[in-house]
């Protein structure tokens, strides 16, 4: 064989053993339980959005999926536990705006987003509700914000923590408004939501899958979406930007990632499955009636979004200064 045949052979050959390793793991994998990690207790939004996916992923996996609360510390317990753990698939985080592009920059977790995680797919985005209760004089955004004109620093608004997307999301409506509230920080969606159906707060900003069945109940009432566009499932609720205050898109969104070594043919399978899942008109029809909107990208718009998101809450943090709880 000549010198330059064997010299092309040898390439061609080491680009077969290259390719091989990723090839032989995706055909392999799964080969056991697959588990996902999702970072607050069970029953709530993300831990049912991880359970439907899961459930569905079985039959097209091959293997049992489960779902492991790691709550604690805004998320990034289950972060941090993921991005040091096994990198074969096998073992996934699915999780909102907080762990990955805002706690970053209100403490120093021991992960690193960019580095430390290897992005699937974007699974779903909850619009991000303004509510008071129903016999507040108060039906727009717009009557809130004169409200708080009238009486600045004194009308309580609730959040489920400093730095927590809600909380976020009064910075940029305050912002735009050229108001001030009084901040009311708690600790998770429950007991905030239990003041301010108890008359003790005024306002609160919420994923919809929360606020959802009490809207339903009439025991809150909608009156703006901190989002690009209205929730399909309330079209009435006119967006923040909508009522005159732009700059206020704080849609909080669920994501799956895997820890940064996954071979990439692993994670094409598994974004293969999760955007299958998510297509079904089942899952997508329970997920919508949740208030959850279904919204698969491309791994590599994923990480796109990661990155934008990071880059964009820092920038939120620092001109707010922003501290942890």
């Amino acid at each position: 064989m000549p010198l330059r045949s064997r010299k092309a052979m040898a390439v061609v050959v080491g680009a077969l053993c290259l390719f091989a390793p990723a090839a032989m793991h995706a055909q392999d994998f799964p080969s056991r339980v697959i588990r996902v990690v999702v970072a607050f207790p069970a029953g709530g939004p993300t831990d049912f959005v991880a359970r439907l996916v899961a459930d569905k992923l079985k039959p097209l996996l091959g293997q049992n999926v489960i779902v492991e609360n790691k709550p604690g510390a805004n998320g990034a317990i289950g972060a941090d536990y993921v991005a040091k753990g096994e990198a074969d698939g096998h073992l996934l985080f699915l999780t909102t705006v907080g762990a990955v592009a805002i706690t970053p920059h209100l403490s120093k977790p021991n992960y690193d987003t960019l580095r430390d995680f290897a992005p699937v797919t974007l699974v779903v985005r909850p619009t991000t509700i303004l509510v008071v209760k129903p016999d507040a004089a108060i039906n727009s955004a717009k009557e809130l914000a004169a409200l708080a004109k009238e009486k600045p620093a004194t009308i309580p608004f609730a959040s489920t923590g400093s730095g927590s997307t809600t909380h976020l999301a009064l910075e940029l409506y305050q912002a735009a408004a050229k108001v001030k509230f009084l901040h009311v920080p708690y600790r998770g969606a429950a007991p905030a939501l239990t003041d301010l159906l108890g008359g003790q707060v005024t306002a609160l900003f919420a994923d919809t899958p929360v606020v959802l069945p009490h809207i339903r109940a009439g025991k809150l009432k909608p009156i703006g979406a901190a989002s690009a566009e209205r929730n399909p499932l309330l079209p009435d609720v006119a967006t923040l930007a909508e009522q005159g205050f732009p700059d206020t898109v704080a849609d909080n969104w669920y994501g799956l990632l895997a820890p940064a070594r996954t071979p990439p043919a692993v994670v094409a399978k598994l974004h293969d499955a999760v955007v299958a899942v998510l297509d079904a008109p089942e899952v997508r029809e329970k997920l919508l009636q949740s208030g959850a909107v279904p919204a698969p990208t491309s791994s590599e718009e994923f990480g796109k979004i990661l990155s934008d998101e990071l880059a964009r809450w820092g920038r939120v943090v620092r001109e707010k200064n922003i501290k942890e709880d």
